[in-house]
């Protein structure tokens, strides 16, 4: 893991189409911007286990062909 260290109004660039600014600093949070192309998806990390978790979910549903016929 790289960790770095930045202070108000710093950044962070990843590649050359993604840029994580320090926005604001209140107490013991901060506030990030990212810059990304739309195609990059973003969310906090509790969202994102949980969009992985649903995901994995639906996929290991087992569906019985023949019932989907009788339908």
């Amino acid at each position: 893991m790289l960790v770095l260290t930045r202070k108000l109004n710093e950044a962070i660039q990843i590649g050359d189409d993604i840029e994580i600014k320090v926005l604001a600093i209140e107490g013991d949070q901060i506030k990030l911007g990212i810059a990304a192309p739309k195609a990059v998806e973003i969310h906090r990390k509790e969202i994102y286990l949980e969009i992985q978790k649903q995901n994995n979910e639906a996929a290991n549903l087992s569906v019985d062909p023949f019932k989907l016929l009788k339908q």
